[in-house]
């Protein structure tokens, strides 16, 4: 049965973007972007919502030699949304309007492909409530953006336990981390 892997790019802080700084927080980091291009090689299906799908779709069509984008543009891709118009106009893009842990769950079941979110916050707690995320990945950028960052990625997440199964630093200052999640009923200790 395929895994599915939340993957986000984080400020220290826990914000996923800022008004005003660059991609990738205006970083050099050609190390991370080379392992980005081998890491979207993968045989897999990305897992998006509505305003990733239309920020991704957008960025693959200005940039369409890039190749990190040819890789998703020909990878296949489920956004799940109620207002997006069907079909979608990105290449290899499924529409899902049902439930999105129902989705997962059945692609799990049936599929042999892993399965990654691509940004799509509020999509990546629902799947992980659900308890259908197998594993959660955060690069951190070493910048701390509290005066401008917005979407901070863990806001409204459930309590969590996560177990730590990889690390990496690119660059000599970006850290990966990779965990296995454990979602909880409250912090430890206070069950019955």
């Amino acid at each position: 049965m395929p895994d599915l892997m939340v993957d986000f790019i984080i400020s220290l802080d826990g914000y996923g973007a800022a008004d005003g700084w660059p991609g990738l927080w205006g970083m050099d980091v050609p190390e991370y972007l080379a392992w980005l291009d081998e890491d979207s090689a993968g045989d897999r299906t990305t897992l998006m919502g509505a305003t990733t799908y239309r920020l991704m779709s957008g960025f693959a069509a200005e940039m369409a030699d890039n190749p990190v984008f040819v890789k998703l543009t020909a990878a296949p891709k489920v956004v799940f949304s109620s207002t997006l118009e069907s079909p979608p106009a990105w290449a290899n893009t499924e529409l899902v309007r049902g439930d999105a842990a129902e989705t997962v769950r059945d692609l799990k079941r049936r599929g042999s492909r892993p399965l990654r979110t691509l940004g799509s916050v509020s999509l990546c707690r629902s799947l992980l409530r659900a308890g259908v995320v197998d594993r959660f990945r955060v690069v951190v950028f070493p910048v701390i953006t509290g005066a401008t960052g917005k979407d901070r990625v863990f806001d409204e997440y459930p309590d969590v336990a996560l177990d730590l199964v990889g690390h990496r630093t690119f660059d000599g200052r970006l850290q990966l981390l990779e965990y296995a999640p454990t979602v909880l009923d409250g912090p430890p200790g206070t069950g019955d």
